[in-house]
């Protein structure tokens, strides 16, 4: 059975509103919830990005099913201060939290004023991040020198046990490589042919849990109207380039300038029928994944909710 969840998009609306809509996801019948961690939004016209951290535990208490976070320690963040909140949250609300680690971006992480590394030295940095969140997490004392520092850190409140650590990948040499050390993959849909690659390096490297895809719908009353919301929101999808390496909201909105329908259509699945709408991402689920959250890429989340309960999730649990 594959677990079907709802993704909260800090970027697009206010901590406020999007705390609703979880608790909305919930009753409509989604499986779980996920959420982004940004500073800034991929465009100025999403305009929103709460912290997701705080937002992270007042969705818990709010909510009974499982929430997780796709974060990026060692800039940023420090792992130390990662370990902690990834502590807190396991504690408080034990078994119903991950967290999948990723190099980062630099549209959050440019604002250290550090240098933002080449690929290479991200993962490396990514790595001692993950060593030194677990030590902590197992709760052992942690000094370290490398790519990241830490004297003699230590985290006090710890969980009877850690949460799950995911790696996030979009590519699959960054999947074969997370398989090193992750407890399960996090991605986003791509062309089946790319995903499929994915998994594979994945599973091939000895990547063991589970293997979470999110997934960007617009789901509107024609199609029309589902790709002038695709323009207006996730338009920035488009860019050819690395997404990982540009700073400013403003940066990823000159990128993708005016793109054509064709081009809209590749950045999310654009559908006024739910049905082929379901059908579309059962597809993608069948190329090897446990999990998959639902993006509505709409800043109107509650009408997204009310049509993924009467018509999206029904018909997707058939095509599952």
């Amino acid at each position: 059975m594959v677990l079907v969840g709802y993704h909260a998009s800090h970027e697009q609306v206010p901590p406020s509103r999007l705390l609703a809509a979880v608790v909305r996801a919930e009753q409509a019948g989604f499986d779980a919830a996920m959420c982004s961690d940004h500073l800034a939004p991929w465009g100025v016209r999403q305009g929103e990005s709460g912290y997701a951290w705080s937002w992270l535990g007042a969705a818990l208490a709010a909510t009974s099913f499982s929430l997780g976070v796709v974060t990026a320690p060692g800039q940023r963040y420090h792992p130390v201060i990662t370990a902690q909140a990834i502590a807190t949250l396991e504690e408080m609300f034990p078994g119903r939290f991950w967290a999948a680690l990723g190099s980062g971006e630099a549209v959050n992480e440019h604002i250290t004023g550090d240098a933002w590394p080449v690929k290479e030295r991200r993962n490396t940095r990514l790595e001692q991040s993950v060593h030194v969140i677990r030590d902590l997490l197992a709760g052992n004392e942690v000094t370290h020198d490398g790519e990241i520092t830490v004297h003699r850190a230590r985290v006090w409140s710890l969980p009877a046990s850690p949460p799950p650590l995911l790696g996030a990948a979009v590519t699959a040499e960054t999947a074969g490589w997370v398989a090193q050390w992750a407890d399960g993959l996090a991605t986003v849909a791509q062309p089946p042919d790319v995903l499929e690659g994915v998994v594979r390096a994945y599973r091939d490297a000895g990547g063991r849990g589970p293997r979470v895809l999110q997934v960007h719908v617009a789901l509107e009353d024609t199609e029309d109207e589902a790709l002038r919301v695709v323009r207006e929101q996730w338009r920035h999808a488009v860019i050819p380039s690395s997404l990982w390496d540009i700073e400013q909201p403003e940066d990823f909105d000159a990128l993708a300038g005016d793109p054509s329908d064709e081009k809209l259509r590749q950045g999310a699945l654009v559908s006024a029928d739910a049905s082929e709408l379901a059908d579309r991402i059962a597809a993608l689920a069948h190329l090897g994944f446990d999990r998959v959250y639902l993006h509505g890429v709409g800043t109107d989340q509650s009408a997204f909710l009310d049509r993924a309960e009467r018509d999206l999730l029904p018909a997707l649990r058939r095509a599952l």
